[in-house]
């Protein structure tokens, strides 16, 4: 169990780690080099997302990072996104919750899933 616990604290400093990257490459496109702020947006994702597979390969999971492995990454994304997504529909549609709120119940509920998938994927 503490190896897991373990992950799991790496896997969050690695999403705000990347967080934080995609928002300084964001700015820095943004506001420097004065590049349009979707393709800014696209930039800063792209080079955090690299960024993150990497950090949860060696540093969160310690696994060597492949191709293989690096090509399936962005399914974690993908699902983290899709049931994020759902989640805040069915908090804010049924449940009545404030648009506000949900976002965060949303990802106290998807970042465990998120990790689970992302481990699988980096350790087979």
């Amino acid at each position: 169990m503490k190896v897991i616990s373990r992950e799991f604290i790496k896997f969050i400093l690695v999403g705000i780690i990347n967080t934080a990257n995609y928002y300084i490459v964001y700015l820095f496109l943004l506001t420097i080099l004065e590049i349009n702020y979707m393709m800014a947006h696209i930039c800063g994702f792209l080079i955090s997302f690299i960024i993150s597979f990497f950090l949860n390969s060696y540093f969160t999971f310690m696994v060597k990072p492949t191709l293989s492995k690096f090509l399936q990454f962005p399914l974690t994304q993908a699902f983290n996104v899709a049931v994020s997504s759902l989640f805040m529909y069915v908090f804010v549609e049924y449940f009545q919750m404030d648009s506000t709120i949900a976002p965060i119940l949303s990802i106290l509920i998807t970042t465990p899933l998120t990790f689970i998938i992302t481990g699988k994927i980096l350790k087979k």
